[in-house]
């Protein structure tokens, strides 16, 4: 019929139930607004649109249909985690996988030594090895 099916944009977050994270240093950033669903508030944070901020996670309220989307996620310093009935967790996979898909260009996590515990090479240095 032609018709191709929509890629869900959750398909690009880790979901946790029941958390909401609270950050402990002002300087990180939140936004929020009304959104009937998970799936409007995950399209809206990868494409960080109307945001001031990278978007790394969003919690959404699933009593009042609030999103909050998040400048951080569950692994940035400054920030807790709290146990609440009303809202989910969704943080996106790339900030908080630890693991290199493919080459790593999109590696946006904190992993910085090797399985063996090599200290890694920065991406912006060629030595000891050309990319």
């Amino acid at each position: 019929d032609g018709k191709s099916k929509k890629r869900n944009p959750l398909h690009d977050f880790k979901k946790t139930g029941e958390l909401m994270l609270i950050k402990v240093n002002k300087t990180l950033e939140v936004k929020t607004k009304l959104l009937n669903t998970t799936e409007q508030c995950a399209k809206r944070c990868s494409r960080n649109k109307g945001l001031s901020f990278t978007c790394k996670a969003f919690a959404y309220d699933r009593v009042t249909k609030r999103c909050h989307w998040l400048s951080f996620n569950s692994l940035t310093n400054g920030v807790r985690k709290k146990q609440d009935h009303a809202f989910d967790l969704y943080e996106k996979k790339d900030y908080v996988r630890n693991c290199i898909i493919g080459k790593g260009a999109d590696y946006k996590g904190t992993i910085s030594v090797t399985k063996s515990g090599i200290q890694c090479q920065a991406w912006n240095s060629m030595i000891p090895h050309e990319h």
